[in-house]
Formats: structure tokens, sequence, C-alpha cells
């Protein structure tokens, strides 16, 4: 339910501007409901090896936003946007194989 809110305040925000829905996506909606099940386990060492895997995530998120940045200049939005998530899926299984 907070996932579809969130995408409902993204979707009116996109009508008023550019800025804040480039912001909001990057508010940590799924880190805070991962971390919260993980420290209801109240395992230390287990919350700090979660904040390590979303740190590794960072990489991935900086290769797909600059894909789309630099890539609309030579093909359509749409096109840039899957071309983004394919390189941020390379990224992010570079980061997760190479860095254990």
């Amino acid at each position: 339910m907070l996932g579809g809110a969130m995408t409902a305040v993204i979707a009116l925000a996109a009508k008023r501007g550019n800025t804040l829905p480039g912001i909001l996506p990057l508010f940590p909606l799924f880190g805070f409901i991962a971390l919260m099940m993980i420290a209801a386990k109240n395992d230390i060492s287990a919350f700090r090896e979660t904040c390590l895997a979303s740190a590794k995530t960072l990489p991935a998120y900086l290769a797909f936003v600059v894909t789309c940045y630099v890539g609309v200049a030579f093909v359509p939005a749409p096109q840039t946007v899957f071309l983004g998530l394919f390189v941020w899926a390379l990224a992010a299984w570079i980061v997760f194989t190479s860095f254990r």
C-alpha cells in the first residue's frame, strides 16, 4: 500500500513540475520497510549486512540515471528508460558478483 501511495504522489507531482518526481523515488521507502523487518530480528550483524547490501545498489542506480540522462539525446525517452534498466541490471550484476 505504501508503494502504491508513493506512486500516486509521484504521478501528482509530475503534473506540477519535473524536480520533485525525480527526487521522490529516492525516498527510502522500501529500504525502510526492509530494515524494519530485519530490525525486528534484533540481530545487529544482519541489520548492518542489509545496510551494506543497500549501499551496493547505489552504483547501479547511478548507472541507470546517467544512462537515461545521456541516452535521451540519442534515443526516444521510453527506449532510453529501457536501456537504463538494462544498464542497471548489468551494473547490479557486476557489483554483486565482484564484491561479495
